[in-house]
């Protein structure tokens, strides 16, 4: 149950920091600081409940892992729940704290840094150049997290790597569709905004799982036949040396 709420706890961290900086910030810190933000959130999440559920706060995260053996099928649809409570949660908070500025604030017409395309695209990109691009983008992050998670890779740098990919993702995609790779982050601002983002989210749903998809195939391809699987949650652990060496000095 812990690793449950922990992703609940990450994914409305990744959402209230990155979609809160959007919709209090944006217009202060531009689209790098949007990018940053996200890219921040999801580092910081990684070394805070990494050791605890593995960290994956993003359905299509969880998609990749499952297709690549690193978690259950029952703890993978428990995961995505607990992960769209999250971003629901964080939405509401936004919403509720932003309808505390001067004149108000409507969902429905400022967005509530929704991911759209066309009219709803911050550069009017098409439905198809959004689709396009969050598969890619989706890979891009979905590859870095089982790749930083391998038994072969340095340990304790995950969370680095993980946060970099997400930031220069969002530095690429926030112009064409603000940016989903992750169907959680889009379902939360959505549900509030209403109207055109419900009519658009299924591709923030469809283009992501699909990029996890393909990353897990690439990593399937790529990664040596021998090796031993292990979870992200083991791969973001201290090493067993490591603990007992903080057991000690805590002692």
């Amino acid at each position: 149950m812990k690793k449950y709420f922990a992703e609940l706890v990450g994914t409305f961290v990744l959402v209230f920091g990155g979609v809160g900086s959007a919709v209090f910030a944006g217009k202060h810190i531009g689209f790098e600081g949007v990018a940053f933000a996200f890219g921040l959130s999801l580092l910081a999440m990684v070394y805070t409940i990494g050791p605890i559920s593995g960290c994956h706060v993003n359905p299509a995260v969880t998609f990749g892992v499952l297709l690549s053996r690193k978690i259950g099928g029952k703890d993978a649809v428990m995961y995505v729940i607990a992960q769209i409570l999250g971003a629901v949660i964080a939405a509401a908070l936004i919403l509720a704290i932003a309808r505390g500025i001067p004149g108000g604030y409507h969902a429905s017409v400022s967005g509530l840094g929704a991911d759209g395309y066309g009219m709803h695209s911050p550069d009017l990109y098409s439905m198809q150049a959004a689709f396009i691009a969050e598969i890619i983008l989706t890979a891009f992050l979905v590859l870095t997290v089982l790749g930083a998670t391998d038994i072969k890779a340095p340990v304790g740098f995950a969370g680095l790597a993980i946060g970099l990919v997400l930031t220069l993702i969002h530095l690429v995609g926030i112009p064409i569709d603000n940016t989903s790779v992750n169907p959680a982050r889009s379902i939360g601002p959505a549900l509030f905004v209403g109207g055109w983002a419900i009519q658009q989210l299924w591709l923030f749903i469809v283009a992501p799982l699909i990029g996890g998809a393909i990353a897990a195939g690439i990593y399937e391809v790529i990664r040596t036949p021998e090796e031993r699987v292990i979870s992200t949650r083991t791969a973001e652990r201290a090493l067993a040396s490591e603990q007992q060496e903080r057991g000690r000095h805590t002692a």
